[in-house]
């Protein structure tokens, strides 16, 4: 019994490990491959800054409260739904708007604007969300500074200043961070909820994950515009949410493994969904462009 404790407090402790890797590689691979020009020349509609920023600050957070409202949850769950519901800025969301065919460069400037707004963000809204919970804000900001916003400025830093070196090191960010999301989801989390992700299949924190992704897929697309690559990005960028701000917050700031349970369920799901719905917003965009043309 001593030695499959200390196996599982061990796996866990991988978990964080990786965890905290998976976070500081994306973000140092995500500033080794962009430049502020980059970030900044998309965000120039002030109008569109500004829906984005309802989309993923008001509507979203609201719609994890009224889910919860009518599918009542254990506070683990809950807890993990509330952090998704404000951590917004996936770092895979660039590859969703390649596969999506939207506006990719619009797509890195969106996902700079809301990951550097959720550490701000959260600071102040999850202790509101979460009345009674014992909250410490300034470790839950605390660890979105440094292991997010401080390794992403860094790394634009360097390659203003030395491009060479950011080229070079950029694959192998790019290989950690892959590495330790496998090690993360597929190995230590994984293994150690295993039981727990199991007894999931079938609740309603699958049905309130599926209606969570979808509703704010929808969110995206309608505050998107006119513009059919923008309402693209938009609705997948809206959709999937922070994994690594939400697993920075869960891992180094809750015991509770529901909280990180609810938010793998949200991560495996979600990713499928909009992987599919990715892919079928893009071949739909091309063959609209076809026929147009011809």
């Amino acid at each position: 019994m001593v030695e499959t404790v200390s196996f599982t407090v061990f796996l866990e402790t991988i978990g964080v490990l990786a965890t905290v890797i998976f976070v500081l590689s994306s973000m140092l691979a995500m500033g080794f491959s962009l430049t502020l020009r980059e970030i900044v020349e998309p965000l120039k509609n002030l109008r569109l800054v500004v829906l984005s920023l309802v989309a993923n600050f008001v509507l979203v957070p609201l719609l994890a409260l009224v889910l919860l409202l009518v599918f009542p949850l254990s506070e683990g769950l809950s807890i993990g739904l509330f952090i998704l519901g404000t951590a917004a800025g996936a770092p895979f969301l660039p590859k969703l708007a390649q596969a999506a065919k939207g506006d990719v460069a619009f797509g890195v400037g969106l996902m700079v604007l809301l990951m550097v707004v959720t550490i701000a963000y959260v600071l102040f809204v999850l202790p509101l969300l979460l009345p009674g919970v014992a909250i410490d804000p300034w470790a839950i900001a605390r660890s979105l500074v440094l292991l997010m916003l401080i390794p992403l400025g860094t790394a634009l830093l360097i390659r203003a200043r030395y491009r060479e070196v950011a080229t070079g090191l950029l694959p192998l960010m790019n290989q950690a961070a892959n590495l330790s999301s496998l090690l993360t989801l597929g190995v230590a989390f994984f293994v150690v909820y295993f039981t727990d992700l199991v007894g999931a299949i079938g609740t309603t924190a699958i049905l309130v994950t599926i209606i969570f992704v979808m509703v704010s897929l929808a969110i995206g697309y309608v505050l998107g515009g006119p513009g059919g690559g923008i309402k693209r990005v938009l609705a997948v960028g809206t959709a999937q949410r922070n994994l690594s701000a939400a697993l920075a917050i869960a891992a180094l700031n809750f015991t509770d493994p529901d909280v990180m349970i609810m938010i793998l369920v949200v991560a495996m799901v979600g990713l499928t969904l909009l992987m599919f719905i990715g892919e079928e917003m893009g071949r739909r965009a091309e063959t609209t462009s076809g026929v147009q043309l011809r």
